[in-house]
């Protein structure tokens, strides 16, 4: 059973001399816009083992010459792995941490019985598993009050400082290209404080620590304290860090990054893996700092990059236009611009179709999906109960209207999205109506004061009753059903799968496991389709959509050897919170104004996931809204380039069993 199979696309195939230059005048000319010492590892595993090292060798340099080691340690989930290969190193008698003292970087205010603890995880990954003294893990004082805090912060710095400084300060980069809990408008001077914590950072703690009650403020090493370190060494694994790790690193300082500000520390280093390196300009415009490797993808971003460069479209792009961004190699591969125009130009015409299902009787030789069989049996995987319509309503309903048997399967109830108000009010109606529907009974009388009063005295965080979160459960459901009898889906090939894992009725959710691959493997075998879309999220901003396609690609791996499946195309969509990059779309299904508006009334049948919708995030914009910008500056980006004129497109990318 392969429950990590998301983790291990590569939509880009890196040629390693990129990432990994033997030479130092290659590195020297790759790294040319990058301000820190950057290290790029094809995985975590490679980049983990890599820092473990690094800390080993300074930790045993450390005791040799004064006898001490002292470490500022964070707890972020980046951290773990590096945390694992330290505990394997010392099981292995490389490294002991007898003479090593630890503190942690920051810590939650106030702390609760229930709630995260920085010190708690970081003892449960790493410090219980080696031999450091417990007199020598220190933290901040836990009965601190607001009044004493600065007194508190203070004596904190003293202790660092009556040890002789950091040695070694390991951490992760945040999200926002926050250091230890220093966000946004942390300027480089900041000391140990109290600081206020941002939703997005709130939100990334639930997760982290798989918790419901988020303190909203913590106490924190500032940005001085962590820059006073002899070494810095951080990290940050996935694509979801790509854009601030080029704002750290390539970027001008800024408070807006305080992670920007290790490019003044001589011994900083940032450690990545090649997801989150895939914005750094020897990764993502190689062309610019070394000679290429080229393939048809590379070729195509550095085409759309040169066309926003100078803001010609392809077929106006020239000679001179190649020559003066570096692009001169391509001239000399196809003899002259208009080779290369032509050819891209054609490549990406190619990607747009009508005909998502493919179309019959056609030559399909161009085209991005097959002619036969048709109509097609379609499976389209939605992690919540209004993904479908979000990411792919336009395509849906061209499924349906061209018809193709399309089914659609909700892996999750979504129960935990809806809120009290919403599921209170059709409470409140059968209230009303109980009498002349004939269920005013003592039971129901019973069931419906439970609720009430539960509601009335909820405490946040608190988990739903089993009847609260049944009746939210029905909530998603007959929104759903409602928005695919607006599509046109028959009744009957409408799944709610349920899978096992989101049903924890909290925020923290179960881990991944047999009996989730095992529903969805069973509906795929059931309905044998010629088609799968799946949800390619794979910078999942709360981590359901990825666990969700863990669990589709599983169950594919396990049927990829039967007959029926292997003439069965995967094609993964995006969400309300990215697109696909231009260089990757293998299909993009064009959507008029009327047909926008489809789409848009189809989002809006999910009547709960309006305003009041716990999973917004920061972004002020409601799901349709997202959807409708989205799939709108897809469209001007094909104009943009010389193609055909749509109001809106849906892109996609098509995925290949491992």
């Amino acid at each position: 059973m392969k429950t990590n199979l998301s983790s291990q696309i590569k939509l880009d195939l890196i040629p390693r001399r990129y990432y990994d230059p033997q030479g130092e005048v290659e590195l020297t000319a790759l790294t040319r816009e990058e301000k820190i010492y950057t290290r790029i590892f094809e995985t975590v595993f490679d980049g983990s083992s890599y820092l473990a090292n690094n800390i080993v060798k300074y930790i045993n340099r450390s005791v040799s010459e004064k006898g001490k080691c002292v470490l500022a340690l964070g707890s972020g989930m980046n951290t773990h792995s590096v945390y694992a290969e330290l505990i394997k190193l010392h099981k292995e008698g490389k490294v002991s941490f007898k003479n090593v003292v630890v503190f942690t970087i920051a810590e939650f205010f106030p702390l609760v019985p229930d709630g995260p603890c920085a010190l708690t995880l970081l003892k449960e990954v790493f410090l219980n598993h080696v031999d450091i003294a417990p007199e020598n893990i220190r933290t901040f004082d836990p009965a601190v009050t607001k009044e004493d805090m600065y007194e508190c912060c203070k004596n904190y710095e003293r202790q660092i400082e009556s040890e002789g400084g950091i040695d070694i300060c390991v951490c992760e980069i945040g999200a926002a290209g926050s250091l230890a809990f220093n966000e946004s408008g942390s300027p480089a001077t900041s000391l140990c404080r109290l600081v206020l914590l941002g939703s997005e950072a709130r939100h990334k703690i639930a997760g982290d620590y798989k918790c419901d009650a988020v303190p909203t403020t913590a106490i924190t090493l500032g940005i001085s304290n962590i820059l006073s370190a002899k070494r810095v060494l951080t990290m940050a694994w996935g694509e979801n860090n790509a854009q601030i790790i080029k704002k750290t690193v390539e970027g001008p300082t800024d408070v807006t990054v305080p992670a920007s500000f290790l490019q003044g520390h001589p011994q900083a280093k940032v450690v990545v893996d090649l997801p989150a390196a895939e914005t750094l300009t020897r990764i993502s415009q190689p062309w610019l700092v070394t000679s290429c490797e080229w393939n048809d993808k590379l070729i195509r971003r550095a085409i759309v990059w040169l066309c926003q460069m100078t803001g010609k479209p392809i077929l106006k792009l020239t000679d001179k236009d190649y020559n003066e961004h570096g692009l001169g190699e391509l001239l000399a591969l196809y003899g002259s611009a208009y080779n290369v125009n032509i050819k891209i130009f054609n490549d990406l015409q190619h990607t747009i179709t009508g005909w998502p299902g493919g179309k019959p009787n056609a030559d399909d030789t161009y085209r991005p999906e097959r002619a036969n069989p048709y109509p097609k049996r379609v499976i389209v995987f939605s992690p919540h109960p209004d993904d479908d319509v979000i990411s792919m309503g336009g395509t849906f309903k061209r499924l349906v209207d061209q018809k193709h048997d399309v089914h659609v399967a909700y892996e999750t109830s979504g129960n935990i999205a809806v809120g009290d108000e919403d599921m209170i009010r059709y409470v409140m109606l059968m209230d009303q109506i109980a009498d002349k529907f004939g269920f005013d009974n003592e039971s129901y009388r019973a069931k419906s004061k439970e609720i009430h009063e539960f509601i009335r005295s909820k405490k946040g965080g608190e988990i739903d009753l089993p009847d609260v979160r049944f009746l939210k459960t029905m909530i998603r459901r007959g929104e759903a059903r409602i928005a695919c009898n607006h599509i046109g889906v028959k009744p009957e090939n409408v799944h709610f799968l349920n899978l096992p894992f989101y049903e924890t009725g909290t925020i923290k959710k179960g881990d991944l496991s047999e009996a989730d691959i095992l529903i969805v493997k069973k509906l795929i075998a059931d309905v044998k389709p010629q088609q799968i879309f799946v949800a390619g999220d794979l910078a999942d901003p709360h981590g359901t959509h990825r666990v969700c396609t863990d669990a589709v690609l599983a169950a594919i791996d396990e049927l990829k050897d039967e007959e029926w499946m292997k003439d069965c195309r995967i094609w993964m969509y995006r969400g309300a919170w990215a697109e696909w990059e231009i260089d990757h779309i293998e299909m993009a299904v064009p959507i008029s104004p009327e047909e926008l508006r489809f789409k848009r009334n189809s989002i809006l049948k999910h009547q709960s996931q309006m305003e009041n919708a716990p999973f917004l995030g920061d972004d002020d914009r409601l799901f349709w809204q997202r959807a409708e910008d989205r799939n709108r500056a897809t469209a001007q980006l094909y104009e943009s380039l010389g193609l055909a004129s749509y109001e809106a497109m849906e892109a996609f990318v098509q995925y290949h069993p491992i």
